[in-house]
């Protein structure tokens, strides 16, 4: 009898992060210990949620315990590896369901995937904390609300973005006052909260964070720089080589030493699990960084920040998606 754990690799998603979390899932697959686990890809897609067999076969999940049949057996599973970015697998949803089933998964928990999924709610959190943050207004679809009252609390340029969501799917930079509705309608199609956040003038800084047997350790961060045809850091800047990503960034023992702070403080502060990545704008006239978001299902594309700083770390891909899941089944151990 095979001693190999087996693990679900869930990918796709109902939003327009899906292609993103194709990609995802395929370097993960390619660096799950063969000799350690037998991997299932699972497609989780508003048409239902499906086994990928290796011939690429797609089978039913049975989602009443999240077991799939192959052939004659009925096969349950050990862990989850969520590859899944926006709804439902970073918003919490997926982990309340996996919780329900006593399945251990390696992101953070339902509650911190609910709130940092919403961007308000982070920025609260954090700031209550005494985390820097940006100054920002929080518009929602169903409430009245008037520009003028908004542009009266906002020194521009600001940045406008939904406030559920990742991958800079419709967010906008505005530099004055007049541009500021065309934003906020393009955000508000993507979601019914929208975020306008004042700009931070400094280097940004992006940065994964994982607990490894105890320690939480903060990965070697990034220095992100669009190109000069970009204004931010947006989908085309972070999926369509339109931005310089410099692995390990360029910067004092000072600035590392903060940042790494507050990251790992950060990481502590919202009890997160697995790994997550946190943007950040490192201020230089006041040498401190401030946070901008959590991603808690970070990309892991070939392209992707934190793959890149795992390999600036000295580890393997295999190395770190084994330790991801290690801590995920540990935990669950400790539980029980």
């Amino acid at each position: 009898m095979s001693t190999k754990k087996r693990i679900a690799l869930v990918t796709g998603g109902y939003s327009g992060e899906a292609v993103v979390s194709y990609k995802s899932a395929k370097t993960i697959a390619a660096h799950l210990d063969a000799t350690r686990y037998d991997v299932f890809l699972i497609d989780i897609r508003s048409d239902g949620w499906w086994y990928v067999n290796p011939s690429g076969v797609e089978q039913p999940v049975n989602r009443s315990d999240f077991s799939i049949t192959t052939g004659t057996d009925t096969v349950t599973f050990d862990a989850v590896f969520i590859g899944l970015h926006g709804t439902p697998g970073e918003d919490g949803k997926l982990q309340g369901y996996f919780d329900m089933l006593g399945i251990p998964y390696t992101s953070c928990n339902a509650a911190t995937s609910a709130i940092t999924f919403n961007k308000r709610y982070t920025v609260a959190v954090a700031a209550f904390a005494g985390i820097a943050v940006a100054r920002s207004v929080h518009l929602l679809r169903h409430l009245p609300w008037d520009m003028g009252t908004v542009t009266a609390g906002l020194n521009f340029p600001v940045f406008v973005k939904p406030n559920n969501g990742g991958s800079s799917i419709g967010m906008s930079k505005v530099d004055e006052p007049g541009g500021l509705a065309a934003a906020i309608e393009k955000a508000f199609a993507e979601d019914d909260q929208v975020l306008i956040e004042e700009m931070i003038r400094g280097r940004e800084f992006t940065i994964g964070v994982f607990e490894h047997r105890g320690e939480v350790i903060a990965l070697p961060m990034t220095e992100v720089r669009a190109h000069a045809d970009k204004d931010f850091f947006d989908f085309e800047a972070k999926y369509q080589g339109k931005s310089d990503e410099v692995t390990p960034a360029v910067a004092s023992v000072e600035e590392y030493a903060r940042v790494n702070e507050a990251a790992r403080r950060i990481y502590r502060i919202f009890n997160c699990s697995g790994v997550i990545r946190i943007d950040f704008i490192y201020e230089e006239s006041s040498q401190q960084p401030f946070m901008l978001e959590i991603n808690t299902v970070p990309g892991q594309s070939d392209a992707s920040i934190v793959p890149q700083q795992v390999r600036a770390y000295g580890w393997t891909l295999d190395q770190f998606y084994s330790a991801l899941l290690d801590e995920a089944m540990a935990k669950k151990q400790e539980e029980i």
